[in-house]
């Protein structure tokens, strides 16, 4: 993973995010990457579904998987804003994805390092690259934005707590 890669391909994560705050869910938003292509792109979608799996990470690894026409992602790198939640990491896992870089740490339910660490735990079969922090400001400054404009709003949301999730 380069560093200036990571950036260029977070800023388009973040365009993401800000395309989910648009339609009125969690600000995160997710990229996969293949040799310095995007394969998919996506954000959070379990307001606009009505489904609670349509976190960033799973929409994107299924636009993916149909785009490339394998559930085997290897040689890929997920970018996204948020560090994963268990279920995201877990998908992820599945699907052989090479890397993950994300913005923000999830200190109710990251499972990238943070709470739990799926993404890298040596008992499983595949581990994936880490890289933490990239963009993070920016990535916290949209979840902060998004929450505050919920205070006084009822919208469902008790609190900041697995903002992904």
């Amino acid at each position: 993973m380069d560093p200036r890669e990571d950036v260029r391909f977070m800023r388009l994560a973040l365009d993401e995010a800000e395309r989910a705050a648009e339609a009125g869910d969690v600000p995160v938003g997710a990229v996969l990457v293949r040799d310095g292509v995007v394969v998919a792109s996506g954000h959070n979608e379990r307001e606009v579904r009505q489904d609670p799996t349509a976190h960033a990470e799973v929409v994107v690894l299924r636009q993916a998987a149909q785009a490339l026409g394998s559930w085997r992602l290897e040689r890929t790198v997920l970018y996204v804003t948020l560090e994963p939640c268990p279920m995201c990491a877990g998908a992820m896992w599945l699907a052989r994805v090479q890397g993950l870089v994300f913005g923000a740490k999830d200190e109710k339910a990251g499972a990238a390092g943070t709470l739990y660490n799926v993404a890298a735990d040596p008992r499983l079969n595949h581990r994936l690259v880490v890289e933490g922090g990239v963009l993070a400001e920016e990535s916290q400054r949209l979840l902060r934005a998004f929450f505050r404009g919920l205070r006084g709003q009822d919208a469902g949301y008790a609190s900041e707590g697995c903002p992904s999730g």
